[in-house]
């Protein structure tokens, strides 16, 4: 069970601006041993209330699902609590939604090669190249200001366009004749990008 990377997010999520988001796997299960992680955002025990209470800050949750659910390494881990919400005087909400999207894109969009994007402290993001039965997946992060990454989609999807699936961000990013797209990235947000139908 990756706890490292449990406590990478949390810290993440309370410093955002002041945490660079390039270090985020530093020292973690899933970067030296990825056979071997379970990955996970939240569990029973860093809940609010709990003895080990290590709560993950909720405007950062949905970039760290993004990150255990949508990257090639580690077996990521899904807290009921995050999902159905939680009730009572350690209340916590539901991101239902969010994760019914997210695991929608790991079930049928997260394959292929990665290809990571860590140059920025506030905005990274990783490319998926997709397979024969799935097209490729852009995800973008920031925990600053609006940014944008430029990244590599293949030239095989030149003239494609990309919409956020998550539908944090409006805007629409056509691939040019190299095969590269420039993905924006609302303010401490993410945003997951596929082919538009």
């Amino acid at each position: 069970v990756d706890v490292r990377l449990h406590y990478n997010l949390y810290d993440a999520s309370l410093k955002g601006a002041d945490y660079d988001l390039t270090t985020i796997f530093e020292q973690t299960l899933v970067k030296n041993h990825p056979e071997h992680a379970v990955t996970f955002v939240e569990n029973h025990d860093t809940q609010r209330g709990q003895a080990l209470e290590s709560t993950v800050e909720e405007w950062f949750k949905p970039s760290a699902y993004a990150l255990i659910l949508l990257r090639k390494d580690g077996l990521p881990c899904l807290f009921y609590g995050d999902y159905y919400g939680i009730d009572g005087e350690f209340a916590q909400e539901s991101f239902k939604e969010v994760l019914d999207t997210l695991l929608y894109a790991r079930k049928y969009l997260a394959y292929g090669e990665q290809t990571d994007y860590f140059d920025d402290p506030n905005c990274i993001g990783w490319t998926r190249s997709g397979n024969e039965d799935c097209t490729p997946l852009a995800v973008t992060i920031s925990n600053d200001a609006a940014n944008n990454k430029s990244m590599e989609i293949g030239s095989d999807w030149a003239g494609q366009t990309f919409y956020d699936i998550l539908g944090n961000c409006s805007d629409t990013v056509t691939i040019d004749e190299d095969g590269w797209g420039d993905f924006p990235v609302s303010e401490k947000s993410v945003s997951v990008w596929t082919i538009q139908d």
